[in-house]
């Protein structure tokens, strides 16, 4: 019975507390046991808490020293300080002729892209839609209040490249209104060299590799944005302008409209591609034309084609030197027929070392120019001058043995093609073309056609002499003044055929 009873009592001693409160009745007149404390709130310390700030500043305060010492200065604004002087900001004007109920005018539609500097001499790469159809181009760079006329010197559409080059010595257009204190139009040198960027490569990319884009976007002169490179080789289609891209860099830096034949930049700072299309449907997907593909388009078509002198002597790398391998007898550089075999080492007084030091230094020359040619045979160092001419008869001369010029003969409405020169032993030697001979027409025979094709400038020339291969025969219709009087007679029509 012992058991049972210690259980119990350890039951009730448990249970004892809730049934003797429970037992208490709601009116007692005085509570069971010791009084309870009232808890009221503290007065404020209001010394405590000026304490409590001025610790919370002190604090604030050596944070903001700790962060001065941060260095702001970031890879990426270093490349935006290197670069940006290198960029512009490409302005066009297209006229065109609309028809209204007044009758048809002429409305002046403008356009704007951006594009980059790559030789000192003012020379631009840019992509051929932002200038295309234009018949005015101006370019500015960041922080100069006036603008440079810039001139297409050549393009490949199916690349959507092209090459522009500011022009020396003409007016720019300040940005400020004419009739203000630095606006309007004056007279201002332009000036020698401008800054370039430093290409660098598209064969080592990485996806994910950090790249900047610097551009124009909407206007907004000189934006930068940050991204990293997405893909490589995509190949992209742009059925409203008729082209198809291979190859190209797909970046998630912004790049919109106006941002088109900007950089896209390395880490380093390097040129690894100009930026073209963007995809509208979808956000931050933009794709650049990689720097190799540019290098090689400029090298094998844009920087031959701009070349608008010809000095009338060929060179070649061999070695480490550049060498005279020939000289055209009858040329602008006739004196220098002894000279073959020379190293040339300088034009204008800057050294050239290879083919293409040599082209790019004849780009900055204009035909009728003085041109210094420095050259190191057996007996040393010489330099001498000669003038070049343009280079539409560099090749007319080369191919089909003259030199030619645009002339209105008298009693002639248009103009035609007058004969300047003849190089022996050519095809229009052979034919028996005379200095003084215009040549208003020639016919290819070619296939079935026999229709005639009017010469009224070298262009015209040019242009039949790309469309026909070598070997083709030419009938020419050429007018001889026979009896001096100045004008060009059917009597003194001269016909024959040459063999290109």
């Amino acid at each position: 019975m012992d058991r049972p009873q210690r259980t119990t009592a350890l039951l009730l001693a448990l249970a004892a507390p809730t049934l003797a409160v429970a037992a208490l009745p709601e009116t007692a007149a005085a509570p069971v046991g010791p009084a309870r404390p009232t808890l009221t709130p503290a007065e404020p310390d209001a010394h405590a808490i000026a304490l409590a700030a001025q610790r919370e500043e002190a604090e604030r305060e050596r944070l903001y020293d700790e962060l001065a010492k941060e260095p702001r200065e970031t890879a990426v604004s270093r490349i935006v300080r290197t670069v940006t002087p290198a960029v512009v900001f490409v302005e066009t004007e297209a006229y065109q002729r609309v028809r209204t109920i007044l009758g048809t005018r002429k409305r002046v539609a403008t356009g704007a892209g951006s594009g980059v500097v790559i030789h000192p001499s003012g020379l631009i790469v840019t992509n051929y839609h932002v200038v295309e159809g234009a018949q005015n181009i101006r370019v500015s760079f960041e922080g100069e209040p006036e603008s440079y006329v810039a001139e297409l010197m050549s393009f490949v559409r199916e690349e959507d490249l092209a090459l522009l080059k500011i022009r020396r010595d003409e007016d720019r257009a300040a940005a400020g209104p004419a009739g203000t204190e630095g606006g309007g139009l004056r007279k201002a040198r332009t000036r020698r060299e401008f800054p370039t960027v430093r290409l660098g490569t598209s064969a080592d990319l990485m996806p994910g590799e950090r790249v900047v884009a610097i551009g124009s976007p909407h206007g907004q002169a000189y934006t930068v944005s940050t991204g990293i490179i997405s893909g490589l080789h995509r190949d992209v289609s742009v059925p409203n302008r008729n082209l198809s891209f291979r190859g190209l860099i797909q970046t998630d830096a912004s790049i919109n409209l106006g941002n088109s034949g900007g950089p896209l930049l390395n880490i380093r700072g390097e040129l690894i591609g100009i930026n073209t299309v963007m995809n509208s449907a979808a956000e931050n997907i933009g794709f650049a034309i990689p720097v190799d593909r540019v290098s090689q388009v400029l090298d094998e078509v844009l920087f031959p084609n701009a070349r608008t002198i010809w000095l009338g002597f060929d060179v070649k790398e061999i070695g480490s030197k550049l060498i005279v391998t020939e000289v055209w007898q009858g040329g602008p550089a006739e004196h220098l027929n002894a000279c073959e075999g020379s190293e040339l080492v300088a034009l204008n007084g800057a050294a050239v070392r290879s083919e293409e030091d040599f082209l790019l230094e004849t780009l900055r020359v204009q035909p009728g120019d003085e041109t210094r040619v420095t050259l190191v045979d057996g007996d040393g160092r010489f330099e001498t001058t000669i003038v070049p001419w343009d280079e539409f008869n560099g090749r007319f001369y080369t191919d089909i043995g003259m030199k030619v010029s645009v002339e209105r003969p008298n009693g002639e409405s248009g103009t035609v093609l007058m004969v300047e020169a003849v190089r022996e032993g050519s095809a229009a030697h052979d034919l028996g073309v005379l200095p003084g001979d215009i040549i208003p027409a020639v016919r290819p025979r070619i296939g079935f056609n026999t229709n005639s094709f009017w010469l009224v400038d070298k262009r015209s020339l040019e242009t039949l002499l790309d469309q026909v291969p070598p070997g083709t025969e030419i009938e020419i219709d050429a007018y001889r003044d026979l009896n001096g009087d100045g004008f060009y007679k059917r009597p003194e029509q001269l016909k024959g055929v040459l063999i290109r």
